[in-house]
């Protein structure tokens, strides 16, 4: 789906109340379709995710033979023949603007035989693939790219090898590595992997790695992961019945963020779906709402949280800079000056997150300064004015939550890159408003 960089959505000043349920996780879902891809036979992905990201990879893992089939609006199957068939007749993947789709989707299609061109759009085509210059080759896949930017030529077939990458960046590049190797056969190598980054997210891979049966390395202080020895001689063949699995999507505790601080600085909100012991690295927004001061109860399913008397928190975000934008927004509301770690993140996001947020939160009046890999947010009165989401959906939703404590309408210009993520966004967040703030 193409979106409307004009689309224009005003929020006005609202207390809120009520109770939701968080969207589908993208992160689940995306790995979810990767799996399903990879392994012979019918999987049935219930709660399944409906953001372009979501749709991004749904049509990717088309593109590379599976069948995929809506079953109605809970659930849907996916139909492959696995890893050993996978074909790509068109020759060519289109990943739209999902940094996770480039990243995990390319060492999967490079264990095909023929060469396939990968391409993004939007933003996805300003952030560096320089990563995949330097390792597919190590693993006899031919590459190509455009100086290390968008579109990528890759053709293999991927041979498993002993690998030693650095994971600062993004650790959505060992997602990838992680999942073809397993798939292609991975015996007795190993990835090594210096200043691994968003270690919660491997967690989530592994996870959905394990949920697909599929062969898992040994992980050791994620640094090395160890894929064992494989007795294929040994292995026994799959029944028919053993060719169906389901998999249910994980609510989005990054999506769930946003509601959360919306109900810790403008009423109450009780949002459920949300597993307080899943791998999700977003989960941490728990962390900084109990340090920040406001109300919360963590339940099983779901997590309740209400306004009170806010005070400035330190928060390490390195492992989960996703949330730096909702973090903002809680910051915002504090008394005093809130810090939060792990700047360094934010530069290859949809948008440069950092000065994104500072740029557009000043027009909210909310100061953002930076002090080394720090972001200084000092909280105060929060203004109405007309701000743009960057085509950074995080962003839109920032500005939209901020919103509901101004001191008049925000005005959001290029609203509609909430589709990326969680496209009934401002639908939820409407749905909690009860009055109009009195100024």
């Amino acid at each position: 789906m193409q979106q409307d960089n004009q689309m224009q959505v005003a929020i006005k000043p609202s207390a809120i109340r009520g109770t939701l349920t968080a969207p589908a996780s993208k992160s689940a879902m995306q790995r979810a379709c990767a799996a399903a891809l990879l392994r012979e036979g019918t999987t049935v992905i219930y709660n399944y995710g409906t953001s372009n990201d979501d749709k991004a990879a749904l049509q990717i893992i088309q593109d590379l033979g599976a069948v995929v089939t809506y079953q109605d609006d809970n659930r849907l199957t996916v139909q492959s023949e696995g890893a050993a068939h996978l074909q790509c007749p068109t020759r060519r993947l289109h990943c739209q603007e999902s940094g996770l789709s480039i990243r995990m989707f390319t060492p999967i299609a490079a264990m095909t035989t023929g060469e396939i061109s990968i391409s993004g759009s939007g933003s996805l085509a300003k952030r560096p693939m320089d990563f995949f210059d330097a390792i597919l080759p190590q693993l006899g896949v031919s590459v190509s790219s455009n100086q290390g930017y968008l579109p990528l030529k890759v053709k293999g077939p991927l041979q498993p090898a002993d690998l030693i990458i650095d994971g600062s960046s993004s650790s959505q590049y060992l997602t990838g590595l992680l999942f073809a190797y397993s798939a292609a056969g991975a015996s007795a190598v190993s990835i090594q992997v210096h200043h691994l980054s968003s270690k919660p997210y491997i967690d989530l891979t592994l996870s959905v790695m394990a949920a697909f049966g599929m062969h898992l390395p040994e992980q050791r202080n994620y640094e090395t992961f160890y894929f064992p020895e494989r007795l294929t001689n040994n292995m026994p063949r799959q029944s028919s019945s053993e060719r169906s699995l389901s998999f249910t999507v994980e609510a989005d505790w990054s999506g769930g963020a946003f509601l959360l601080v919306a109900g810790a600085i403008a009423g109450s909100v009780t949002v459920k779906g949300l597993d307080p012991f899943s791998t999700q690295a977003d989960k941490k927004i728990l962390e900084a709402l109990q340090d920040a001061g406001c109300r919360l109860s963590i339940q099983a399913e779901q997590v309740e949280v209400s306004r009170a008397p806010l005070r400035a928190f330190h928060f390490n975000a390195v492992d989960c800079p996703d949330l730096f934008p909702p973090l903002v927004v809680l910051a915002a509301c504090c008394a005093g000056t809130s810090v939060i770690e792990g700047l360094h993140r934010l530069v290859h996001k949809e948008s440069n997150r950092a000065e994104t947020l500072k740029q557009e939160f000043a027009k909210l009046g909310v100061a953002i300064s930076f002090q080394e890999d720090m972001m200084l947010v000092t909280g105060g009165p929060i203004k109405g004015a007309v701000v743009q989401s960057h085509h950074d959906h995080r962003i839109a939703m920032a500005c939209a939550v901020a919103a509901l404590v101004a001191d008049g309408p925000v005005t959001i210009t290029g609203a509609s890159a909430v589709e990326k993520s969680y496209p009934g966004f401002y639908e939820d967040l409407r749905a909690l408003c009860v009055a109009d703030v009195q100024q």
